[in-house]
């Protein structure tokens, strides 16, 4: 695997750019994140602007993976949950570059994802993939638990509908009482 330093993203339009230029790559290449192909920049840019602008109020955190200078994968931790569900997260934008993959990128995203779930008092993550050509490999392999399959959930991005598997991983912490 190259040397990849992973690290919270803040709001500049150098990463807004980066950051769309791995969005736009991962729906034109299939992967269901949530839009549909041809993803435009300016759809692209105003998605990560307000995920960078929510990550700035402490409402999730959006990790980067770098190859040098290169933005090579991103994750995002959403943390803003209902009162009730202040001990868990979730995994959502997990992307890596066509470049990077299988080279290990996702799944040091997803290390450091739950490292900071953890320092954040979080201890149940979850997140959900497409059936058709999503990463339950990577999530199973790592431990996280099928919660079970909604058929027919998304569209995906160059058209036909796809079903969701649904994920969940309880963390190792210390403290588990309610906050």
């Amino acid at each position: 695997m190259p040397d990849i330093e992973i690290k919270p993203l803040s709001p500049s339009p150098d990463i807004r750019a980066m950051l769309s230029e791995i969005l736009i790559e991962a729906v034109a290449h299939g992967g269901s994140v949530s839009f549909m192909h041809p993803l435009h920049q300016e759809v692209a840019n105003a998605f990560w602007e307000k995920s960078l602008t929510a990550a700035a109020r402490g409402e999730r955190i959006v990790l980067g993976a770098f190859d040098g200078d290169q933005l090579v994968g991103t994750v995002t931790l959403v943390l803003d949950l209902a009162p009730n569900q202040p001990h868990r997260a979730e995994i959502v934008k997990m992307m890596t570059r066509v470049s990077h993959r299988g080279r290990g990128v996702a799944k040091t995203l997803l290390q450091a994802a739950e490292r900071t779930a953890v320092e954040h008092g979080r201890w149940l993550l979850v997140l959900d993939t497409a059936s058709d050509e999503g990463a339950a490999g990577l999530y199973e392999r790592v431990g996280y638990e099928l919660s079970g399959i909604i058929p027919d959930y998304a569209y995906k991005p160059h058209g036909g509908m796809t079903g969701t598997m649904f994920y969940w991983k309880r963390l190792p912490v210390q403290d588990k009482a309610p906050a």
